[in-house]
């Protein structure tokens, strides 16, 4: 259950931002907060997850089980662009654009967890009895010449 968005002419850093803040979270939850977030790459990002949500309902899963899983920010293509400097020169400018690959799964049921009464109890350990110790005498100390 993916969805790819290629060559978004976007910064990749730019657009990690908003790739991070849905990553694990349910579908839902991650429809609400990129409605409401104020970056240009919100709205793509909005709509690269309904195509995925669409994918998923397509191979028969249900869009209320529905987590993000994985979103991946690769650099697409760089377009180079001089911009016209002082005495002739150029300085170059580098249009980057950005690959998301949106991947979704399924919330599974937990295991019940097993209690901590049901283990087997270990027999306690016998105690070892400490022998005497004699303490020595100090040693006189001896005047040098």
């Amino acid at each position: 259950m993916k969805a790819y968005l290629k060559n978004y002419r976007q910064a990749p850093r730019k657009v990690r931002l908003i790739a991070n803040l849905i990553k694990g979270k349910s579908v839902a939850v991650a429809e609400l907060e990129l409605k409401h977030l104020a970056k240009r790459g919100a709205l793509p990002m909005e709509k690269l997850l309904a195509s995925a949500v669409a994918n998923a309902k397509v191979a028969g899963a249900e869009a209320e089980n529905l987590v993000v899983k994985e979103v991946r920010v690769d650099q697409g293509m760089v377009m180079k662009r001089m911009m016209p400097r002082a005495f002739g020169r150029g300085a170059p400018i580098w249009k980057k654009s950005s690959h998301v690959i949106l991947t979704l799964s399924e919330k599974t049921a937990r295991a019940p967890k097993v209690d901590k009464t049901e283990k087997t109890v270990k027999a306690p350990k016998a105690k070892v009895e400490k022998k005497a110790t004699v303490k020595k005498a100090p040693k006189a100390k001896t005047a040098k010449k």
